[in-house]
């Protein structure tokens, strides 16, 4: 292991100094990544509150990404001070947390490093997860209610079933249906039935007093009956009750 020397620490510094010069200058040039100016300023707007979200998606997204590129360039500027810090106070190459030499190889690589490599911040790669998904998972989280054999009511996935009417991005070669050929079968379980359980609700009506029933004439009558399980006998204008 190579231990720095005066003249290799003297250098470091002069790196050091140029690093830190040339993100200042860098963000003096750039306003800060644009963060200097407000929202409005970019969207040309009075003001962003009136808009739905996705009208000002592109712009969120550039300012989001500006805030990293900010954040990243404080980080490093932050660690440049500490290290020219321990340079002046004769502490620069050693492990701030064994207090063993820094070998010169890592430094020359990472020459704002305060730790050996052993003791390196942020080393480990963290496995938690976020909180969310512990509702997420399993799809739709708590309001998936299809697996209860006493619950047949309006829930999670129903809303999302809704929802996904309106259209997403997926495509036909991406549904959970491998027989989908058209954007109109999409969907998560495109094929049940909308608003009613047994096909023939969806095309009986009654009146006020549910004594009448009248017969429907539209699509899904005409499917009951080209499929074979309709009869008919149910062409006729009215059906009486029976009880």
């Amino acid at each position: 292991m190579t231990t720095p020397s005066n003249a290799h620490i003297s250098l470091l510094q002069s790196r050091l100094l140029d690093e830190q010069r040339e993100i200042e200058k860098r963000l003096a040039d750039n306003d800060h990544y644009g963060l200097s100016q407000s929202l409005r300023d970019d969207t040309g707007e009075l003001t962003a509150i009136d808009n739905h979200p996705g009208d000002t998606a592109t712009e969120l997204y550039e300012r989001e990404k500006d805030v990293a590129l900010l954040e990243q360039e404080e980080l490093h500027l932050s660690r440049i001070d500490a290290a020219l810090d321990a340079i002046a106070d004769g502490s620069y190459g050693i492990c701030a947390a064994c207090h063993e030499p820094i070998p010169l190889e890592r430094l020359d690589a990472v020459p704002d490093t305060l730790y050996c490599i052993e003791h390196a911040p942020r080393q480990h790669l963290s496995l938690r997860r976020p909180v969310e998904e512990l509702v997420l998972d399993p799809p739709f989280g708590r309001t998936s209610l299809d697996e209860q054999d006493s619950y047949n009511g309006f829930d999670g996935e129903d809303a999302w079933q809704i929802v996904e009417q309106w259209g997403n991005a997926d495509s036909p070669a991406m549904s959970e249906n491998r027989d989908v050929a058209d954007y109109v079968n999409v969907g998560i379980d495109a094929y049940e039935n909308d608003g009613f359980v047994e096909p023939i609700e969806s095309f009986l009506a009654t009146d006020i007093t549910g004594r009448h029933v009248s017969v429907i004439r539209n699509r899904e009558y005409r499917h009951y009956l080209d499929t074979g399980e309709g009869d008919h006998g149910l062409e006729s204008d009215e059906l009486e009750e029976t009880t």
